[in-house]
């Protein structure tokens, strides 16, 4: 229990599936003992069922396609332009009183809110979505990350000066290098609420997609193709991130001290 000290593998592996076992434990014993009406929260068992039944009769698995496709390419899209623009306000005085007021400003305006106007504008297809999942994640990794280069120790960027380097060298050869690795964790953060606004994006005028899926379980009353839904999404981003993170210590792995 010292604090941040280190565990052995097998203890953080048993550790992290003895919570996955004890939710399921308390989920069988509320369902399966009558605690809670099957209405309102199906048996595990029965939430296997509809999960084939989806797969089997309504081609879950293009609705899985469908979700992942919006979100990457809104994430990607979002982290692109977001990380060049953080890099720049956090870098350049001038840059950051031109732009971070306003960002700051956007931010606070609930993506949900906008969903009606991107109807509006873009309509109802696949560029809509994916348009829901930009504008929720950038404002996000441009502000984070802006914190993220300023906060680059003073001492690197004099030692580079000193030796000669130019404003564009230090913000190649000291700035990026030393702030990716926290842009990367910030990337691996924000992907998860891109999972979040997706199901707000297909909840409206969609007819494709794991949000599609469930509101459509909810109009007849299909919980357990609602909890199916909800727990497929929850798998597809532990993988995803997993493996960003996976990807980010092999990227970085002097960041871990490995």
């Amino acid at each position: 229990m010292e604090p941040q000290g280190s565990i052995h593998p097998r203890l953080y592996l048993s550790l992290t599936l003895s919570s996955f076992v004890l939710l399921l434990a308390v989920w069988s014993l509320l369902t399966y003992g009558g605690v809670v009406d099957k209405l309102f929260l199906p048996s595990p068992s029965k939430i296997i069922d509809s999960g084939i039944s989806l797969f089997r009769d309504f081609d879950f698995i293009q609705d899985i396609f469908a979700t992942i496709y919006r979100v990457l390419v809104g994430f990607v899209l979002a982290f692109a332009v977001g990380s060049v623009l953080g890099v720049l306000i956090g870098t350049y005085k001038a840059v950051e009183a031109f732009f971070e007021p306003m960002i700051s400003f956007v931010r606070y305006m609930p993506v949900s809110a906008f969903i009606p106007l991107f109807i509006l504008w873009i309509g109802v297809g696949d560029v809509e979505k994916i348009s829901v999942i930009f504008f929720g994640s950038l404002f996000s990794i441009v502000l984070m990350t802006a914190v993220e280069v300023g906060g680059v120790r003073r001492e690197l960027l004099e030692a580079s000066y000193t030796l000669g380097s130019s404003p564009f060298g230090v913000l190649r050869s000291v700035i990026l290098p030393a702030s990716m690795p926290g842009m990367m964790e910030i990337a691996r953060l924000v992907l998860g609420w891109a999972w979040t606004y997706i199901i707000v994006a297909e909840l409206v005028a969609a007819s494709t997609g794991i949000g599609h899926v469930i509101i459509e379980s909810q109009r007849m009353l299909r919980t357990s193709n609602i909890i199916f839904g909800i727990l497929t999404i929850g798998v597809l981003g532990l993988i995803t991130d997993l493996i960003l993170k996976w990807a980010i210590r092999k990227m970085f792995p002097w960041n871990y001290g490995r």
